[in-house]
């Protein structure tokens, strides 16, 4: 049996409980690595939630407790699962470059998913490690030129989490995802505008002073409502009777998870033509990619004509965390092997 050690960040819980989406991704791979017999443990905060063998050194995630220091406890945690290497046949990082910087000091094999780029400016790190680790993207659309990759793996969700709506009854668009100006937060509420369509927004405020100039002097209840984070059924039921997902991204996004949960709802997503959103939308079939916000009202004038049952179908064939895990088995042998 393979003996994998799951390296998960530690900003938020694993899985969490509402944003977080690399803890996210790390949970659904994990539990079901452990339904296919993986022995996995889990190296994450103290009240993560698995079925794996969990391993921490920090209760709860730093963004949930400001008094946690969040460089000492990133570095206590990926000293604690390094120091133990010789107990696993391969390491999987799920926390960025730093760990990286720990490979070279063990013989146990690791793989690193890479999230994105944060910076450039990370870039050299990879670039060290690049010969002695293994690279797995997560699109095609994420891929440094400098770097060699072993795979690219698509995220997986859990459908179970999201039912499939074939007519919603509400008439609203979504914004969902962080308030951010790389999120377009600001043109997704110029999109309702001009579309004449009521806009809700969900998701944590990451750039204060962006919210507080560009969402806050929009919002009108009943026109433009913010409702924070969501998740759980909140998160599915705003998901599944959106008429559309609205995702203006003005940075080139490596993957976009609200993206393939939206369409597993049938909702589909308009989305400005950036980073991965090709390989996930096929423009006109499950959303249309558009260019700018005057384009972007003029597709959700036609939204339905886009079959919702499409969306679903889409993310059951592609998407799914149980795709996720094989293509992950198939990764781990091949290294396993070499």
């Amino acid at each position: 049996m393979i003996k994998i050690a799951m390296l998960s960040p530690i900003a938020w819980r694993t899985p969490p409980v509402d944003y977080g989406p690399w803890e996210l991704v790390t949970s659904m791979l994990t539990e079901e690595l452990v339904k296919n017999q993986i022995d996995v443990t889990l190296f994450a905060t103290g009240n993560s939630i698995t079925r794996a063998k969990l391993r921490s050194v920090c209760k709860q995630g730093y963004e949930e407790d400001k008094t946690i220091e969040p460089k000492v406890y990133e570095c206590l945690h990926i000293a604690e699962c390094f120091e133990h290497a010789h107990e696993f046949d391969l390491i999987h990082n799920q926390f960025d470059f730093l760990p990286l910087t720990y490979s070279k000091l063990v013989k146990t094999p690791v793989v690193t998913t890479i999230h994105g780029f944060s910076s450039l400016r990370i870039l050299p790190v990879y670039e060290k490690y690049n010969r002695n680790t293994h690279y797995v993207s997560i699109s095609n659309a994420d891929r440094a030129p400098s770097l060699d990759y072993i795979a690219t793996i698509y995220h997986g969700i859990d459908l179970s989490d999201f039912r499939f709506n074939a007519n919603p009854t509400l008439n609203y668009l979504l914004f969902y995802g962080r308030i951010h100006q790389d999120k377009g937060a600001y043109e997704a509420i110029q999109i309702s505008r001009k579309a004449g369509i009521p806009l809700i927004m969900a998701g944590i405020v990451q750039d204060e002073t962006y919210f507080n100039q560009k969402v806050k002097p929009f919002l009108k209840p009943g026109v433009v409502d913010f409702i924070g984070s969501v998740g759980g059924e909140q998160r599915e039921e705003l998901l599944g009777n959106a008429l559309a997902l609205l995702h203006p991204i003005h940075f080139n996004e490596p993957f976009g998870l609200s993206v393939v949960e939206s369409m597993a709802c049938g909702t589909p997503v308009v989305a400005f033509n950036k980073g991965s959103m090709p390989e996930i939308i096929d423009d006109g079939r499950n959303g249309f990619l558009v260019e700018e916000v005057d384009q972007a009202a003029q597709k959700i004038r036609i939204i339905e004509k886009i079959d919702r049952q499409i969306c679903r179908k889409t993310v059951e064939q592609r998407f799914t965390k149980e795709i996720m895990a094989k293509n992950y088995i198939d990764v781990y042998n091949e290294i396993l092997k070499s």
